[in-house]
């Protein structure tokens, strides 16, 4: 909430939002961000951690997330604060150009309001070969050694701080990916028509050398008094903003080969990475298995807004400054849920939040994007952690998560999909 009030008190932007298709801005959106809002250029404010990680060309990863293997980028001592300038993928991908003077140029952005590190990304970044087709789009920041974690140990990541760092975003819909995307062989998804194909299967201009050329749609959006702004026609739609970051992980392949399949940033793993759970914001706590000594953390996918499901392949992405607090916690001292020593887990002021994905090993063996999969792992890791952490017998746990939990779709975007439950505290006095 306190995100929102910063983006509330200072951001504006004097056009709205509009949709621009592959990378091509459009004739309708004369955005131009206001000077009531700081931008959060790298260095700029004032970063609230004991330590602070700038995105810088030559550590970060870009469609990759580090492996068990990775050189830390800063070492730093368990309960410590670290600050992340983390940079969004949209506005500098190669299906939008590469270049983002020239892309939110041309939404009205002024250059001093485009990120420095972002510019900078995206001329410079040559530390592993980029294929649009194949790696993943994201920018990995990290990662960050804590002092004491080994293996078995969990890694315990308190949200202190999502700030954007600048008053737009993009949301992106590409062919053959999100919920509505054609698939491999160029049919419509089970269930659907090719005519309910999004965005629709006439537009789709793969294969192409050019990739700005695929026919993808990204929608620029505009940030205004704490919201979203999207317009169609003469209207607009406002949504409120939550900040948090899509991606907060720990390194889990084992490969040595910094661009293997099981390093992809898309799917989300054991090792947290790119788990697009939107209650991850201020004030919530994600805990995370451990598998490398000093964990390897690291963060990317930075979302100012986020619908469950995340179903058009991204959320609104846009950069943030974000600050966590990194605590080891080792097993048998109950600093964690017991269910966090083998799977993700979180929390937030009013729930515990069990987590399940379809496939979680890191593209080994193949991908499996089964809901259901999704669905009951999260529910037995809800049981799990009724039985073991609050001693319930495990068919009165079946019975009251039936009766009083909810459980949502995370993302059904990212290869291996996600469901997150809600247990809440208030139903249980003790707590």
């Amino acid at each position: 909430m306190r995100a929102v009030a910063a983006v509330s008190a200072g951001a504006g932007v004097a056009g709205v939002a509009s949709a621009c298709s592959s990378g091509t801005p459009s004739s309708q959106s004369p955005s131009a961000t206001s000077s009531s809002f700081s931008i959060l250029q790298p260095g700029a404010g004032d970063p609230v951690g004991d330590h602070y990680v700038q995105s810088l060309p030559d550590e970060v990863l870009w469609g990759y997330v580090p492996t068990v293997h990775a050189a830390p980028v800063m070492r730093m001592a368990s309960g410590q604060t670290v600050t992340f300038d983390a940079v969004s993928h949209e506005g500098i991908l190669e299906d939008q150009g590469r270049n983002p003077i020239e892309y939110f140029g041309g939404q009205g952005v002024a250059e001093s309001d485009i990120l420095q590190d972002a510019i900078a990304i995206a001329s410079d970044y040559n530390r592993t070969p980029r294929n649009f087709d194949k790696d993943g789009p994201h920018i990995v920041t990290g990662p960050v050694f804590v002092e004491g974690a080994q293996p078995g140990d969990v890694l315990k990541i308190d949200i202190l701080q999502a700030i954007p760092r600048v008053p737009y975003g993009v949301v992106s819909s590409r062919h053959g990916k999100g919920a509505l995307g054609l698939t491999a062989d160029g049919a419509a998804p089970a269930g659907i028509a090719l005519a309910e194909v999004m965005p629709p299967a006439d537009t789709d201009g793969r294969p192409n050398a050019d990739p700005t050329r695929y026919g993808n749609v990204s929608t620029f959006t505009a940030v205004e008094d704490g919201h979203g702004i999207m317009t169609y026609g003469n209207a607009q739609v406002r949504f409120p903003l939550q900040p948090f970051m899509g991606m907060m992980g720990v390194a889990f392949s084992q490969d040595t080969d910094p661009t293997s399949a099981t390093a992809n940033s898309i799917p989300p793993t054991v090792g947290g990475g790119n788990i697009d759970i939107r209650l991850l914001g201020e004030g919530a706590t994600f805990y995370l298995p451990v598998f490398a000594e000093g964990a390897l953390f690291y963060v990317g996918d930075p979302h100012m807004a986020m619908g469950d499901g995340e179903v058009a392949l991204t959320a609104m992405e846009g950069s943030l400054r974000g600050t966590y607090r990194l605590s080891v916690c080792k097993p048998g001292s109950g600093d964690a849920p017991s269910v966090a020593y083998r799977y993700p887990f979180a929390e937030t002021a009013e729930a515990w939040v069990p987590i399940g994905l379809s496939d979680p090993d890191g593209s080994i063996g193949g991908q499996g994007s089964d809901l259901d999969i999704a669905m009951r792992r999260a529910v037995v890791n809800a049981l799990d952690f009724l039985e073991t952490d609050r001693g319930m017998d495990r068919a009165t746990a079946y019975a009251y998560l039936s009766a009083a939990a909810n459980f949502s779709v995370s993302q059904v975007v990212d290869r291996t999909v996600g469901v997150h439950g809600q247990v809440y505290k208030s139903h249980f006095p003790q707590a």
